[in-house]
Order: structure tokens, then sequence, then C-alpha cells
């Protein structure tokens, strides 16, 4: 599957930007910059993973700046990055 740089979200309060680039190895590789990381980092992390698992997508780099979104959040953004970088509809 070939993968192109796609960002999805906005950097408003209660948002989160993901930006996914192509990996320099197979899986999944997250960055995650959020003021709430300590609390919720490991979450934010699994819903993003989770979502990219379920959509096929591997081999990236996730770059996630996090400003208190929900999971329901977390997973619509990640699933437009992902459409956005694969250029497969999933919504069909």
């Amino acid at each position: 599957m070939e993968i192109k740089e796609a960002i999805a979200g906005t950097l408003e309060s209660g948002d989160i930007m993901i930006r996914i680039v192509p990996g320099q190895k197979p899986g999944v590789d997250i960055n995650l910059s959020s003021s709430v990381a300590y609390q919720f980092g490991n979450q934010i992390k699994r819903v993003i993973a989770d979502t990219l698992a379920e959509l096929g997508v591997d081999g990236v780099t996730v770059e996630a700046t996090d400003k208190g979104a929900l999971d329901c959040t977390i997973r619509a953004r990640v699933t437009t990055a992902a459409v956005r970088a694969t250029g497969r509809d999933v919504w069909r």
C-alpha cells in the first residue's frame, strides 16, 4: 500500500491534529504531544493504533498533537488522515 503524507484535524481546543507519513519500518510509530498525556496518553495511542489496524494501515509514523479530544474525535481524525494518506475510500 502506498502511503503519502496527510493531515486531518486542527489545533483548536477539544480537537486533535493527526499527521500520517510513510514509516521507515513495518508497524505504526506514534509520537504524541498532549498536555494530558500523563493521564490519557496510553488511551489516545490505543485509539490511534486500533483505528489504523481496523483500516489496514501499516508502515506509518503518526504525529498527533492533542488538545483534549474525545475518543470519537480521535477516531474520526485518524480515519480521515488515513483515507487521505492511502487514497482508499472507507465510507463506501
